[in-house]
């Protein structure tokens, strides 16, 4: 059954327009939800508004939207005031400039849409996809919808054209927010880390091999309970001890099969540097026999 289209737009680059449908990437379908019910006869709960102040049930057309501009102070929006600022949707995905696609940091991502050609659109697509193709950069720009306007990114992927919605910089938090430590990395230390991570290498990313295994047992577990099974908790995890950092390393290479005598150099050309950090576990070694 082929996908159903949850839009239509058009991707405007120079004079040129590629008429598009829009598809979700993901299946919302894919996370399990439980609702609400009141446990004594098991029906479905309403949600409902109560009053901070008063601490009555406040209906629905006495609700207002505010936006809180100091501390316990709100200005106050009618729905037709809202409506007069929300966005007017275009249907038009404006391209104002084409990067590197390597260039764009992963961490702006925030949804993914897939396009395919519209009426009349099949030769435009299909230029757009091989020429983004050919040139290695992706198409950087705008769309209006639902009110909002929407940063994207358009590449392509496997013969069709992938839209990423992307996160305004002024929506993300500045990494130097995050607590760092300044703690010195030992050469040995760092050799055995690489060592360990070229163990667990591959040339590619294999999403196929991973699963949502916490998804299948909760379907597990709902389906015993609709065949009338009892639910009992896992007994919990024996505690992680925290050991040196030196012998969790070597522990990590043991389990993976090797040892400190099997080291394999990183997968680049070795700088001067480098060639000092992979003789450390061996100048460590020869000093413990003496």
């Amino acid at each position: 059954m082929p996908p159903r289209s949850i839009g239509t737009a058009t991707i405007s680059f120079g004079l040129v327009s590629v008429p598009v449908s829009l598809y979700s990437a993901s299946e919302s379908s894919a996370t399990v939800s439980f609702n609400m019910l009141h446990r004594t006869c098991g029906n479905r709960l309403k949600q409902q508004y109560i009053c901070s102040k008063e601490g009555n049930i406040v209906e629905k057309d006495d609700i207002a939207k505010g936006y809180e501009f100091a501390k316990g102070q709100y200005v106050t929006f009618t729905p037709e005031e809202i409506k007069a600022l929300d966005e007017k949707a275009t249907n038009s995905i404006d391209i104002a400039e084409f990067v590197p696609l390597d260039s764009v940091d992963r961490m702006y991502l925030d949804k993914v849409y897939y396009l395919g050609p519209d009426k009349g659109g099949d030769r435009a697509y299909r230029l757009l996809g091989e020429a983004l193709k050919v040139t290695g950069r992706a198409a950087v720009g705008q769309y209006s919808a639902r009110g909002k306007q929407h940063l994207v990114l358009v590449r392509p992927l496997d013969g069709v054209l992938v839209m990423e919605q992307l996160h305004y910089p002024a929506e993300l938090k500045p990494v130097a927010e995050v607590p760092h430590p300044e703690a010195p990395v030992k050469d040995v230390e760092l050799a055995l880390a690489r060592q360990l991570i070229e163990q667990s290498s591959t040339d590619e990313f294999r999403p196929e091999n991973y699963r949502d295994t916490v998804r299948e047992r909760v379907l597990d577990a709902i389906q015993r309970k609709v065949e009338g099974q009892e639910i009992t908790a896992d007994a919990a995890p024996p505690e992680t001890k925290i050991i040196d950092l030196m012998d969790a390393l070597k522990a990590s290479l043991a389990k993976k099969g090797a040892t400190t005598d099997q080291m394999k150099p990183a997968k680049r050309v070795a700088s001067k540097n480098d060639e000092e950090v992979e003789a450390a576990p061996k100048k460590r070694k020869a000093a413990g026999r003496g």
